[in-house]
């Protein structure tokens, strides 16, 4: 196994991971807090409350596409502002995620993992891989390594 062919599995690791997580955060949202719920918390931080049903559908449909190896890249993304926004609200409850309120480390390292995973792209056993353009190109890397 070479460097290129381990990247490819370290990037399905960290979509399959990632994607579960966020997928779990934006599911807590709607069956523990409720939408409702997470509009007021975004409102009592100073957000506008409406902006929590975008953030929802972002995590939900973001965690499915990463978790599928979809557009990982471009959801990582899309990912990254509210991870930045949770790193945000946590910023004054401390380091450690343990802490009252939740601190800020775990939404730093998400915020992290989500970068990673825009420069590794969708990685192996993706269903990108298998749309027949992204095919050609995939193959082509791999032809190359």
């Amino acid at each position: 196994m070479n460097d290129q062919h381990n990247a490819a599995y370290a990037a399905l690791l960290l979509r399959l991971s990632l994607g579960i997580m966020i997928l779990a955060h934006g599911l807590l949202k709607v069956f523990v807090f409720t939408p409702a719920g997470t509009a007021g918390f975004f409102a009592s931080l100073g957000l506008p409350g409406w902006l929590a049903y975008p953030t929802i559908g972002i995590e939900i449909f973001g965690g499915i596409l990463l978790i599928v190896g979809l557009q990982s890249r471009l959801v990582a993304l899309a990912l990254v502002p509210i991870l930045i926004g949770s790193l945000w609200a946590h910023s004054g409850n401390g380091w450690l995620f343990s802490n009252p309120n939740g601190g800020w480390e775990y939404s730093l390292f998400l915020t992290v993992a989500a970068l990673t995973q825009i420069l590794l792209g969708d990685g192996a056993y993706s269903l990108g891989s298998l749309m027949p353009a992204r095919k050609q190109a995939y193959q082509g890397r791999s032809a190359s390594a």
